[in-house]
């Protein structure tokens, strides 16, 4: 625990990006693998405290730090009011020990002291927390309570964490943050494959990171020309990658989960393919090429059914309206103009032609004045408004400023009175 208190407090003092990577580096390079793996975990935004893993209450710790420290419970509640960080008002109650406990790993705390009392009686839970408190100098029962709170609000974020691990490791950070997708547990072992430079068989059915776009709030002409923006209908639908690597299917949602098994035709239509390939695209339920795109109620029908029977995949059939194409045969295309990737994704959807896998079309406004009065259309079509895609820009990852923004049309408003 010693040397994680020791990160936080580095990272905590520290408001320069470069020194907070360097810290990172540090520790990540130095410290054991099990106590490596919590910490990323951590620090990638997980927690050990959830509804179903109840360690310890927030008015359970603030009744037992009044009974340790004898302080009388409204002092404990003027103390938080003052601080303004629960963690660190249950710290600064609690006295230094006069012998510090042995020392003990930050996976040893957690694997050891913690998890196990989690959902006990509040007695038993009681014992180990105090226990804890009385044993650890300040610095480390600091850490201990941000495990306990579930916040540790140390201004690192994901992307800094894999910025670090790159640099100390030597994978690319996209490998990374790719391996990093959907749901996985800290050990040694995923730490491991995580900074293995080998392709790992895993690798082959997880997504790329998310490219997300930014809400446009002010007047698109400032974003220069019309002609060097792509132009398409923003769906309201489920965000989707469909992936297809040596002939194996994997369908992942923007929320870092499977959806094998959810959406069997277009599954389906993916292994059709005699091509391996990546698209980013908007899971929709869409009747027939007659009409738009379903309502969303008619797809969330279809997202909780795990095996869809024959009754729901008529009643709300679901297909893909790609837009993005991000890798080809194996080859990364995320480096390539947005331009590149759409033509070649507009060549393969010719060269497959099937209804479950459809390419969302570009809408063309010769003016910025044309495209707004095309998106006040947007609630007659059943969309959201536009996205407006740089021609030139990349896919990246996460929500990067400048190249990918989300035209939405104003929500609708009324005047009422709430009985």
């Amino acid at each position: 625990m010693k040397r994680f208190a020791a990160l936080y407090q580095e990272l905590d003092r520290s408001t320069a990006t470069l020194d907070k990577r360097a810290a990172l580096v540090a520790y990540f390079r130095d410290a054991p693998p099990r106590d490596a793996a919590w910490a990323l975990y951590l620090l990638a935004g997980g927690k050990i405290t959830s509804a179903r893993r109840k360690i310890a209450a927030v008015g359970e710790l603030r009744a037992w730090v009044a009974s340790a420290s004898d302080t009388a419970p409204w002092l404990v509640d003027a103390c938080y009011d003052q601080v303004g960080d629960l963690a660190e008002t249950l710290a600064l109650l609690v006295p230094d020990p006069a012998t510090a406990a042995p020392e003990r790993g930050l996976a040893d705390w957690i694997e050891e002291i913690l998890l196990p009392v989690a959902n006990r009686d509040e007695g038993e839970r009681r014992e180990v927390i105090v226990a804890a408190w009385m044993g650890l100098p300040y610095a480390e029962r600091l850490v201990f309570n941000k495990l306990l709170t579930g916040a540790l609000r140390v201004g690192v974020s994901q992307r800094m964490v894999q910025q670090a691990l790159a640099e100390m490791s030597g994978v690319p950070i996209a490998r990374i943050a790719q391996r990093m997708l959907g749901a996985w547990s800290p050990s040694p072992a995923f730490l491991r494959d995580l900074l293995s430079a080998e392709e790992l068989p895993g690798d082959r059915q997880q997504p790329y990171p998310f490219f997300l776009a930014s809400p446009l709030e002010g007047d698109p002409a400032l974003l220069g020309p019309i002609g060097d923006w792509l132009l398409e209908w923003k769906w309201d639908g489920i965000r989707a990658q469909l992936i297809r690597r040596r002939g194996e299917v994997a369908l992942w949602s923007r929320g870092e989960e499977r959806l094998d098994g959810r959406f069997p035709e277009v599954e389906a239509a993916a292994a059709a393919l005699d091509v391996d390939c990546v698209m980013d695209g908007e899971l929709l339920a869409w009747q027939d090429d007659t009409a738009g795109p379903m309502p969303f109620s008619a797809l969330q029908t279809r997202i909780q059914r795990l095996k869809p029977g024959p009754k729901w995949l008529a009643e709300a059939p679901v297909r893909l309206l790609a837009y993005d194409l991000l890798e080809l045969d194996g080859a990364d295309l995320r480096e390539l103009p947005q331009t590149e990737r759409r033509a070649r994704l507009e060549a393969l959807l010719r060269r497959h032609s099937d209804p479950r896998l459809r390419l969302s079309p570009i809408v063309a406004p010769e003016s910025w004045d044309e495209a707004r009065l095309l998106r006040a259309q947007s609630r007659e079509r059943g969309v959201e408004g536009f996205m407006l895609k740089r021609g030139a820009a990349p896919y990246q990852s996460g929500r990067r400023r400048g190249d990918w923004w989300k035209w939405k049309i104003d929500p609708l408003t009324i005047d009422a009175v709430l009985l």
